[in-house]
């Protein structure tokens, strides 16, 4: 067995490890975590909560993309985000208007209600944003922001190329849809 017992002392390699003993997917979903703890104390309120608030930024951003291409970017389920999308619309924030390129498609757009909102929203989801960041060194922070950024646009295509979309899925739709949680 390869048990540690209580009396001996922890070697000072293990002690400096990192969080998640280095492990990438445990320290991203550390930083999600952070980050969407910071995001709720903003948009708590907010119908469908941070994934809610993608949404209307997508929209008021001129994404009108289709709700398969929204539930594809945000990884939400198709009928969660029906459900999302009624509690957006019912709160006069988005509309949904038929896609005139494909009329069983359905794109999804801000109303001017939805624009002062995510207005509002602007300076509070900042000062969360750069509560998190904060967490680094000043100096390292645009770089991050940047490395971020670029991960996240290529971890899209992989997904894209692995699950053999190509460029057929989500066509019209630009990639950053979801990075507005740290404006890409």
């Amino acid at each position: 067995m390869n048990q540690q017992r209580a009396d001996r002392p922890v070697p000072a390699s293990a002690a400096a490890a990192p969080r998640g003993d280095g492990d990438f997917g445990v320290a991203l979903g550390a930083v999600f975590r952070a980050y969407m703890k910071a995001l709720d104390a903003v948009v708590g309120d907010f119908p469908g909560g941070a994934r809610g608030h993608f949404i209307l930024a997508a929209a008021v951003r001129g994404e009108v993309c289709s709700q398969r291409t929204l539930c594809e970017r945000l990884g939400v389920d198709r009928t969660v985000m029906t459900y999302l999308l009624n509690d957006l619309e019912q709160a006069g924030l988005v509309e949904r208007r038929p896609d005139p390129s494909d009329r069983r498609n359905w794109r999804i757009g801000a109303t001017s209600a939805g624009e002062r909102r995510w207005s509002e929203l602007r300076g509070p989801l900042d000062a969360a944003r750069s509560r998190v960041a904060e967490l680094l060194p000043e100096a390292s922070r645009a770089q991050f922001h940047a490395m971020l950024c670029t991960l996240a646009d290529s971890a899209g295509r992989l997904g894209q190329a692995e699950q053999g979309d190509g460029a057929s899925r989500g066509a019209g739709c630009p990639a950053h849809i979801a990075q507005d949680a740290v404006d890409c």
